[in-house]
């Protein structure tokens, strides 16, 4: 290969061949990035309180919240494979991600463990409804494949919105 060649190839832009329309992969690649912060805000939200949770019931909140870090992780691959599958360009850095994130982080030297529990419910209650305008974007672009991952990660967000309300439903009653 001469020299000429590698350097095309080196500069080549990185646009994957789709069948969706130029907006369409505008507008689902910037949606899916936005999400893409917000699921790694969660995540180390969701290990900052698995790591620092403490109480009578350290060991089944530290282990659900060590469940919920790693399905919340699993999506983070996906959603920046999809933008990239479509012809958009990812997040590269922290800064980006902290430039788009719509979940708040927690810096708190100490947060209750109930607090704990109902921040990330509420937190997971908001990325469902992320998610459901995302899945929205994607059927007005008719991009079915990235609308078939969100409804499985919208159903697991819910089942964390769940199992975290139930945790903390008996001290709202009580």
């Amino acid at each position: 290969m001469n020299v000429q060649k590698a350097m095309r190839l080196r500069t080549a832009p990185l646009q994957t061949p789709t069948d969706l329309k130029a907006e369409g992969v505008r507008e689902i690649s910037g949606a899916l990035n936005v999400l893409l912060a917000d699921v790694f805000a969660l995540y180390l939200k969701t290990k900052n309180f698995h790591w620092h949770i403490s109480g009578p019931h350290f060991r089944d909140y530290h282990l659900l919240l060590d469940e919920h870090g790693d399905q919340i992780f699993a999506m983070t691959d996906p959603i920046a494979e999809r933008v990239r599958k479509i012809g958009g360009m990812t997040l590269r850095s922290i800064g980006e991600i902290s430039r788009h994130q719509r979940i708040q982080d927690n810096d708190a030297e100490f947060v209750t463990p109930l607090d704990m529990l109902a921040e990330l419910r509420d937190d997971n209650k908001e990325l469902v409804a992320k998610m459901r305008e995302t899945h929205g974007l994607c059927d007005e672009h008719n991009d079915v494949a990235t609308a078939s991952l969100l409804e499985v990660w919208i159903d697991e967000a819910e089942r964390r919105a769940w199992f975290l309300f139930e945790a903390t439903r008996a001290a709202e009653l009580g």
